[in-house]
C-alpha cells in the first residue's frame, strides 16, 4: 500500500462502510496512475460467458497494467464498478475483497448497460505511489 494513506471516517452520524472505505487521505504520493474502465477480456478481446471468469480476467488484466507503472494492487486507492445487473454485486464485492487481500478502499459499484452485452463488469481503479 502507498506509505501515507489513511482512512478518513466519521466514528458517528453516517452509515457503517463494513468492506470498503468512505474516504482515504493520500500524502506524499509522487505518482498517480488512473486505471481506464477495464473488463474481463482476454489477449484477443473475448469475453468468457460467466461473470467469475470475467472477474478473474479483470484482476489479471489491471494488474498487469499497474506492473508496467511499477505498481501493484496495493498501491490501488480507489476503484469504481460497472456492472451489468445488480445481481453481479456480491460476486465482484468477493473479488474485490479477494484481489485487494481485504484491504478497504474507497469504492463505488454501479449498475449500466454495457457497449457490449457480453460485459458483464467493467472496473477502474487509482493507485498512487
Amino acid at each position: 500500500m502507498v506509505a501515507n494513506c489513511r482512512i478518513v471516517e466519521p466514528k458517528s452520524g453516517i452509515y457503517p462502510a463494513e468492506d470498503y472505505c468512505h474516504a482515504m487521505e493520500v500524502k506524499g504520493a509522487e505518482r498517480l496512475l488512473f486505471v481506464s474502465g477495464t473488463m474481463g477480456l482476454d489477449e484477443k478481446g473475448v469475453a468468457p460467458p460467466g461473470l467469475e471468469q470475467q472477474l478473474e480476467l479483470i484482476w489479471a488484466n489491471i494488474t498487469a497494467i499497474l506492473a508496467v507503472a511499477s505498481m501493484t494492487k496495493d498501491n490501488i486507492v480507489r476503484l469504481t464498478s460497472y456492472l451489468r445487473h445488480k445481481d453481479y454485486a456480491l460476486a465482484n464485492q468477493n473479488a474485490r475483497l479477494a484481489a485487494l487481500r481485504g484491504r478497504r478502499i474507497p469504492t463505488t459499484a454501479i449498475v449500466v448497460e454495457t457497449l457490449e452485452s457480453d460485459w458483464l463488469v467493467e472496473i477502474e481503479a487509482i493507485a498512487a505511489a
